[in-house]
């Protein structure tokens, strides 16, 4: 598990945040945590329970507040607001700080940011993309593909045909999101998100051919960039001796970072068509999502017919 971290740079360039202060380096500063602070409370002298750790957003209240200021009040609560290592302040609406703010904020190496969104639409944006970005990460060996929406995350040892079967699924209209490695975030104790690293995105591997750019072969409608992970299937190669699930009553489940997610074995021999197989698997993961499980109707429709007798 990797301890994340979102530069400065970052999180103005994915906000797209105007810089106030362009004599402040923050090259050096990021983020560690996805919450963010409006410092109502502090901007009037109260510091008790105070996070500084956070992203402080400046929205109409608090500016309308320090207007009623005068000079010197304004100057004491500055100095106490920036004495503290704050990752940078965001001024919301397009407000513009006033000339006391910017000097201290300069002074005390503290960039000051502007956006256009409203307040409550830039916390709400800023937190969904932080909780992403910062959720606790883990790397793991597989094949993640979008089919009908469903994630479906295809592990298995190496050559057993995990990138030849989401290479039929791409060409079958579903959507690539990482071959090999792919990285796992938790973002919260329902929901596993996965994307492929940087450095192997769009790419496939394929044995006897090499490396294949899926995104320039079939399009841009052909990958995605991220996907929640709903399905998980494991591909072996076939146990003459080993008794396989025929109906699927009970959910089987694996464990990433502490959540649970449905898994199904499936053994590989030759002629079996993995790619509708996995295909098929979603659509049945998706209708029993909506309430319908064929295994229970068949098991109902059997108990019903032995009652008759």
């Amino acid at each position: 598990m990797t301890a994340n971290k979102v530069d400065m740079k970052a999180l103005v360039e994915r906000m797209n945040l105007k810089n106030l202060t362009p004599d402040v380096d923050y090259s050096e500063k990021a983020v560690i945590i996805p919450d963010i602070n409006r410092p109502a409370l502090p901007l009037t002298g109260f510091f008790d329970a105070f996070d500084s750790r956070r992203v402080q957003v400046i929205g109409n209240a608090e500016y309308n507040y320090l207007k009623t200021l005068d000079d010197e009040r304004k100057e004491t609560i500055y100095d106490q607001f920036l004495d503290n290592e704050l990752p940078c302040i965001v001024f919301c609406r397009s407000l513009e700080p006033d000339s006391i703010l910017i000097e201290k904020a300069v002074k005390a190496n503290i960039p000051l940011f502007q956006t256009e969104l409203h307040t409550s639409e830039f916390t709400a944006e800023i937190i969904r993309w932080l909780n992403v970005a910062l959720a606790p990460c883990i790397s793991i060996h597989g094949v993640l593909v979008d089919v009908y929406g469903v994630g479906v995350l295809i592990m298995g040892e190496s050559g057993i045909g995990k990138s030849e079967a989401a290479l039929e699924l791409i060409k079958r209209g579903h959507r690539l999101v990482s071959d090999d490695v792919v990285e796992i975030r938790k973002v919260s104790d329902e929901t596993l998100v996965g994307r492929a690293p940087d450095i192997t995105r769009h790419f496939i591997e394929l044995r006897g051919i090499g490396i294949v750019d899926v995104k320039m072969l079939f399009g841009v409608q052909s990958v995605r960039e991220t996907q929640n992970i709903d399905l998980v299937i494991t591909l072996e190669e076939w146990d003459r001796e080993k008794e396989y699930d025929r109906l699927g009553l009970e959910e089987q489940y694996t464990e990433f970072l502490g959540n649970k997610v449905v898994c199904h074995q499936l053994p590989i021999r030759p002629g079996r068509n993995l790619a509708i197989i996995v295909e098929t698997a979603a659509i049945n993961h998706r209708q029993k999502q909506m309430g319908y499980n064929a295994a229970q109707e068949l098991y109902k429709r059997v108990q019903a017919n032995l009652t008759r007798k």
